[in-house]
């Protein structure tokens, strides 16, 4: 009896050493890489990678997310491993009853698996191909808001309320992304309907660029404003549509700022101002405006089956040529 007791033992410090090992090892792995950014964008905080490339702030995250759910399945291998070495280690023959029973136990509970197996694999899949990391603000159709913990079958986001909520992986079929690349704040301005429409986009225009070569903003802005001109005329107001892109996280600071300029613009202008309000293009006119508001060039299709045109048919004649014939005819 105390030589299986022995037994245990080591395997219980043997199993504790591994994992030890495992988890310093994927640590080590996990910050050497957040340094290698860090020192790549000379910053010595993670929050000051918004002002450096985006790829880093993404693989930052990305590599945190991973780590977190290797440590979770060192975790569940070593404990099922350990749990089987004890029970070997006591009796050989129960292990063989257990495994007989755990294979007519699996393959009783193989179709209420089904979900924990999907929810691990799309976790998964979901982590490996960077759909969303820790500290992303992510739409998944269930839930909405702020990632903070992403594991092998659950991830949690906290919404604006302060609400946690608990989405299992499988369960997630479409996941939008709002911290990954670039927004685009897009505000509609109304203005008077007897107001000079180029007058007014030209100041609206000089706000905006003046708000992208503030040194407060200019690194939170990617690229420079545009106007997209009249997008609609009611019976008290024209609207007019501005854009402005910007870093991912900084959208929503930028377009408040930008909103309290153009106020500013058209008040100095003296005009009033009917409406000002944000918008999110959906459907067919998001896919069209996706790229930006110059439409891309084309050129016309080449008309087929009719004949060409003979060449000089409607070329006007040379008065000489004319005199000419005229005397050979006499």
């Amino acid at each position: 009896m105390g030589e299986k007791a022995l037994q245990v033992a080591i395997i219980l410090v043997v199993a504790i050493v591994i994992g030890f090992i495992l988890r310093v090892v994927i640590r080590r792995v996990v910050q050497r890489i957040v340094n290698t950014a860090k020192s790549k964008a000379k910053v010595d905080d993670t929050q000051a990678l918004e002002r450096s490339p985006l790829a880093d702030m993404r693989l930052i995250q990305r590599t945190r997310t991973l780590g977190s759910i290797l440590q979770n399945i060192i975790n569940t291998i070593l404990v099922v491993i350990v749990l089987l070495l004890i029970v070997w280690s006591l009796s050989p023959a129960l292990l063989s009853s257990l495994t007989l029973l755990t294979a007519a136990v699996g393959a009783g509970l193989g179709f209420g698996a089904q979900n924990i197996v999907k929810d691990v694999l799309n976790g998964l899949f979901i982590v490996a191909e960077d759909q969303i990391g820790i500290g992303d603000v992510v739409d998944t159709g269930l839930a909405s808001g702020v990632v903070e913990h992403v594991s092998v079958r659950v991830t949690q986001i906290r919404d604006v309320n302060g609400t946690l909520w608990y989405v299992r992986n499988g369960e997630i079929v479409r996941i939008g992304n709002m911290s990954q690349g670039w927004a685009r704040a897009i505000i509609d301005l109304g203005v008077p309907v007897d107001a000079d429409v180029d007058d007014v986009e030209a100041a609206l225009l000089t706000a905006a660029q003046e708000l992208a070569k503030d040194p407060r903003w200019r690194t939170r802005i990617i690229e420079a404003p545009e106007v997209w001109g009249l997008e609609s005329v009611s019976g008290d107001a024209l609207v007019i549509r501005i854009v402005l892109k910007t870093r991912a996280n900084a959208k929503d600071d930028v377009a408040r700022e930008l909103r309290m300029r153009l106020r500013e613009a058209i008040s100095g202008m003296g005009l009033d101002l009917p409406s000002l309000a944000s918008v999110t293009p959906t459907g067919l006119e998001g896919a069209r405006r996706v790229r930006g508001a110059n439409p891309p060039r084309t050129k016309p299709n080449p008309i087929t089956g009719v004949p060409p045109i003979a060449r000089g048919i409607w070329r006007k004649k040379n008065s000489a040529s004319d005199s000419d014939t005229s005397k050979d005819n006499k």
